[in-house]
């Protein structure tokens, strides 16, 4: 069983923000799929939609918190770390560029610093690009502010990318999904 993780905040002022692009995979992922069916457990603190061999996660904690609802998904159903899959935006890489890698450090972003304080670092990341501010100091404002329209122009070509990706991921090694499926 695998658990795919879309970072993001709860609630529609956020639905097309840059910091919930992992929402919006998990969002286009469900949409594709032939079954689904939500479980209600309120110690997940998520919206959880199981599919084939497959639990789809939307953390409802706030972005800072994620690592609360991964933690007791991935107990309850014995899920080990190598088969988690967290999807998140990286404002280290260009917008539309697309990144995979296991561990290393959160680079100051909150909800992977809480998803390796509850789990620890070893799971599969896989790191959407957003870009940066122009002015370092806005990073607050910048991730949580919409895409332009360009942006949203080619969010559904990286999201199909990212999708394709995952399931490559789950059926074979990394190192081989990072040199078909990484954008830079």
């Amino acid at each position: 069983m695998f658990l795919i993780a879309g970072l993001g905040n709860p609630g529609d002022k956020y639905s097309l923000t840059r910091h919930n692009v992992g929402f919006l995979v998990i969002d286009e992922i469900a949409k594709r799929l032939i079954t689904t069916s939500n479980i209600n457990n309120s110690n997940f603190k998520a919206i959880v939609i199981k599919a084939p061999n497959t639990l789809l996660v939307k953390p409802q904690t706030f972005m800072n918190l994620s690592g609360e609802s991964i933690l007791p998904i991935a107990d309850y159903y014995n899920i080990p770390n190598e088969n988690i899959i967290v999807i998140h935006d990286d404002l280290d890489l260009k917008f539309g560029s697309v990144k995979f890698k296991i561990g290393g450090g959160h680079g100051g972003h909150n909800g992977l610093r809480s998803i390796d304080a509850n789990i620890d670092k070893d799971y599969i990341r896989v790191r959407i690009g957003i870009g940066k501010p122009e002015d370092k100091k806005d990073v607050a404002n910048y991730v949580l502010n919409n895409f332009s329209k360009d942006e949203l122009n080619q969010l559904n070509d990286i999201i199909s990318h990212v999708i394709g990706a995952i399931d490559a991921i789950k059926k074979e090694p990394l190192e081989k999904v990072k040199s078909t499926f990484t954008i830079k």
